[in-house]
């Protein structure tokens, strides 16, 4: 076993001696040799040095020459056994590289950083999880078309952490922006000879280093130590608002593909060791992208945690969405373990303390689906969550015009807005589920409204690609349309899952764009497009900007109820701090019985969520849920110390808000819809 003492400072590194000192792990190589680049040449060796086997198979090299802006690579030299692939005229990157230049395609260096920066009196939020909202976005797709930012400036990280930026996620109320990957990655070979390219960059080949691209010209021609700085910058903007920011990491397999694939770094160094792989040297392949890590062995595991605990300290990262997850937790038998001690050490690591770890918790491998199988003190996302919210208010709304009946009730949508209890342990509460309905996979919330089928030719596989399981709805026309009537029932449709999502025990995720009604034109794997197909558009329309506007009210509700937020499960007949109490009412105002939940017929429900006090006041919400496209009279609940409802917003009607109704009167709820309402008794009239 690898001592974790022989792992330490990996990378280039001050050195005992002063001198800078590169160390590098390979079990299985016979040699390993530094090479450094003049600095006007990137073609042009000037030097070379050979590496010292230390213990636990560690390489270390000295070298004077090792100084921030210096381009430099190693060669490695090994046995020809089936599970090895050496070559020693390949020029591969330290691992550990903190910048990178690329010198053309599958071209790339290593770069020493000066990673020197003043984040003065800025600070991570620290946003509690029950607060969290997150929003998904792409670096370069987020403000490429903002009018907002400079021009020289869109598209990149300074972009991104612009104050018109900052200002407008700010305004609409998320705390978290999550960004697809930015550790430096390149596009795969099949993609390129279509003339296409990775555009999300789930395809890394360096953990360590930021994608150069991603930064601003300025920024990319003073090097990867701009690079670094512009990043930070980014960071220091956003900490500075309050926001943090997420990093969504692809370490379960790297950029180096299947056997025959590009040999950039792990594979000419210890193929052997990195990669999962038959005695026979054939991979094995739980992520369908042609090679994964092996995490089964203890210097991959340390990989991921030095990446993790560099970005997260250094760059000041707040949180990491882990991509695959499952194959991190797959041991030397290729099985998951939900206590593998990657997993374990990622939440229980002193110096990744306060860090928010979120599981993307599924691979291809079997036994791959693992939702609600992860640690305590993890976050998942809900993929239950994604498809139950789409068929309540789409695909059973389809069936219902088609057959005339609902093919489900209101159980299933119920456990969604109640924390999906019936999914993660009582031990681990409502905020290990992220809560969500669209992603950068998939269709958009508009598009989840206008097509029924996906539209990727222009991917270049015959339309083969993406899933086929969408779960959506047009309502009569495929595409586009102008037909006032199937428009509206579009917005509402998009209103009723936003509004799902919001009100819904968790924390909720919401993909750039969706707040407006953003487009891809029923493409629902839109990984290779980098245009406006993916780009989010800062030009909107009256409705899109009404749906701006409901976003921000939707938040605006969520922060300032404390009922729509618990951070446990409730216990029956038992008071327990941080959770909210639901009492489950008919539309005719009775307790829910068996017969209500159970029928298929029945698609409305109604939930009066009181909060627990622990910190905040306590405070009481209703909520009505109606899944049918008719009008629907409701009772509002008679309830003990509630005397009125004061209505917050309903999906039927954008600009509705401010009616008080007594408790026991009647409502009509247009379908299909949402009404939210504060819930007041006598002893708090005083305080309106």
């Amino acid at each position: 076993m690898t001592s974790v003492d022989a792992l330490q400072r990996l990378g280039v590194s001050r050195g005992d001696s002063g001198i800078p000192e590169l160390r590098v792990w390979s079990s299985n190589a016979s040699s390993i040799e530094l090479v450094l680049f003049d600095d006007a040449d990137p073609l042009w060796i000037t030097s070379t040095a050979p590496f010292v086997r230390e213990a636990d198979d560690v390489w270390s090299v000295r070298s004077a020459g090792l100084t921030p802006g210096r381009r430099y690579s190693i060669r490695v030299s090994g046995p020809s056994g089936p599970q090895d692939t050496f070559n020693p005229a390949s020029l591969l990157l330290d691992p550990y590289a903190r910048g990178v230049v690329r010198l053309g395609p599958g071209n790339w260096r290593g770069v020493v950083v000066d990673e020197s920066f003043d984040w003065g009196t800025t600070t991570k939020p620290a946003v509690p999880l029950d607060r969290t909202v997150i929003y998904e976005a792409h670096v370069r797709g987020l403000t490429k078309q903002s009018k907002r930012v400079p021009a020289v400036l869109r598209g990149s990280y300074a972009g991104l952490g612009h104050d018109s930026t900052v200002a407008y996620l700010k305004d609409l109320g998320v705390t978290a922006v999550e960004l697809l990957p930015v550790h430096a990655f390149g596009s795969e070979v099949r993609l390129v000879g279509q003339g296409l390219s990775n555009y999300w960059g789930y395809n890394s080949f360096a953990f360590f280093a930021p994608h150069p691209s991603y930064a601003s010209r300025a920024a990319q021609q003073s090097g990867p130590s701009g690079v670094l700085r512009e990043f930070k910058q980014m960071v220091k903007s956003l900490h500075d608002a309050g926001l943090e920011l997420l990093l969504d990491v692809v370490y379960n397999h790297t950029a180096e593909e299947g056997i025959g694939g590009p040999r950039y770094s792990f594979r000419g160094i210890d193929n052997a060791g990195y990669y999962r792989q038959t005695d026979n040297g054939q991979y094995i392949d739980t992520t369908g992208c042609g090679n994964s890590l092996d995490f089964g062995h203890e210097v991959p595991q340390r990989l991921v945690l030095d990446s993790v605990k560099y970005w997260a300290n250094e760059m000041q990262v707040d949180g990491f969405r882990f991509d695959l997850a499952a194959a991190l937790g797959r041991d030397a038998r290729v099985h998951y373990d939900r206590d593998h001690p990657l997993l374990l050490a990622l939440r229980d690591d002193p110096e990744l303390a306060g860090v928010k770890m979120i599981a993307e918790p599924w691979d291809v491998g079997m036994g791959g689906w693992q939702t609600g199988n992860f640690p305590a003190g993890w976050s998942e996302w809900n993929d239950g969550y994604r498809g139950t919210v789409r068929d309540f208010w789409l695909s059973d709304i389809a069936a219902m015009r088609h057959y005339s009946h609902p093919p489900a009730g209101i159980g299933r949508l119920a456990g969604a807005l109640a924390g999906s209890a019936d999914v993660f342990p009582a031990e681990r509460g409502p905020l290990a589920s992220v809560n969500f309905v669209t992603a950068h996979d998939g269709f958009t919330l508009a598009d989840l409204t206008a097509y029924n089928t996906k539209h990727n030719l222009g991917n270049g596989e015959q339309n083969r690609d993406g899933t086929s399981d969408n779960r959506s709805f047009n309502f009569g026309v495929e595409g586009e349309t102008r037909d006032p009537r199937l428009l509206a029932d579009r917005r509402r449709a998009m209103r009723n899952m936003m509004g799902t999502l919001l009100l819904s025990s968790g924390i909720p995720m919401i993909t750039a764009g969706d707040e407006y009604g953003r487009t891809q034109r029923g493409n629902n794997n839109a990984y290779c497009h980098d245009s406006d197909l993916t780009w989010v558009s800062w030009l909107r329309t009256e409705w899109q900007e009404q749906l701006v506007e409901v976003t921000r009210t939707l938040l605006r509700i969520r922060r300032e109820n404390p009922a729509l937020r618990p951070m446990k499960y409730a216990v029956r007949d038992q008071s327990t701090p941080h959770a909210t109490e639901r009492s489950w009412y008919s539309a005719e105002g009775h307790r829910m019985a068996d017969h209500d939940w159970h029928s298929p017929s029945n698609r409305t429900v109604q939930f009066l969520a009181a909060s627990t006090p622990a910190v905040e006041k306590a405070n009481m919400v209703l909520v009505a849920v109606h899944g049918g496209e008719y009008d629907r009279s409701i009772v509002l609940p008679v309830h003990d110390g509630i005397t009125e409802y004061e209505l917050l917003w309903t999906s039927a009607d954008d600009l509705a808000s401010g009616e008080s109704l007594a408790a026991g009167e009647e409502y009509l709820i247009s379908g299909p819809a949402i009404a939210v309402f504060a819930a007041h008794g006598a002893h708090d009239r005083t305080d309106r």
